[in-house]
């Protein structure tokens, strides 16, 4: 009989449980979609490789959003989801409104991974997801289209400059060789 009162008693308590707590801590986090500004919990990513990338539309580096874009489509159906935060941190380079940079997006890259609410990505200032990505890596975005790469458990790997492309085998062999993890 006590053994079925543990077991009723467990079954109990189990509602109390939240599930939140297996969601890695750099994922731990909810932001507002760019397109519609509905909050997204990042949670929903664990699992995954996680490419995180702050954005601008007026930038020289802006044309890595075709290349962000192609990386996306390739390893997607693989376990990579690409993340972008629009900044306006680096020479006032992202100055419009979150309606304004998801139509950007979309009328010339056609962007299709997730993007989120214009933030800061640097300083006081900065959103708390790249404010953790700065203090497990010690770097912070040096401009835009800095890039901090996320195995499935939600551990930081390492950090890409706004000089390496999303296409160029410095970013995708490091995504192949965390998607074969999953094989």
């Amino acid at each position: 009989m006590s053994l079925i009162k543990c077991f009723f008693g467990v079954f109990l308590f189990l509602p109390l449980f939240s599930f939140s707590q297996t969601c890695p801590t750099t994922l731990n986090f909810t932001f507002p979609r760019l397109q519609d500004e509905v909050n997204q919990d990042l949670c929903q990513y664990k699992g995954k490789v996680v490419l995180v990338v702050n954005t601008a539309s007026y930038c020289g580096f802006t044309s890595q959003y075709e290349g962000l874009e192609k990386t996306y489509a390739k390893y997607a159906p693989k376990g990579l989801v690409i993340l972008g935060f629009p900044s306006n941190d680096f020479g006032s380079q992202e100055p419009g409104s979150n309606k304004e940079i998801a139509e950007f997006c979309k009328n010339t890259y056609d962007v299709k991974f997730p993007m989120f609410a214009k933030s800061g990505v640097k300083g006081p200032n900065a959103n708390p997801l790249f404010k953790l990505l700065a203090e497990k890596t010690k770097t912070t975005p040096q401009w835009n289209f800095y890039k901090y790469l996320l195995d499935q458990d939600g551990k930081v790997v390492t950090a890409f400059s706004s000089l390496t492309s999303p296409e160029s085998k410095t970013i995708t062999s490091q995504i192949e060789k965390l998607l074969a993890k999953n094989k």
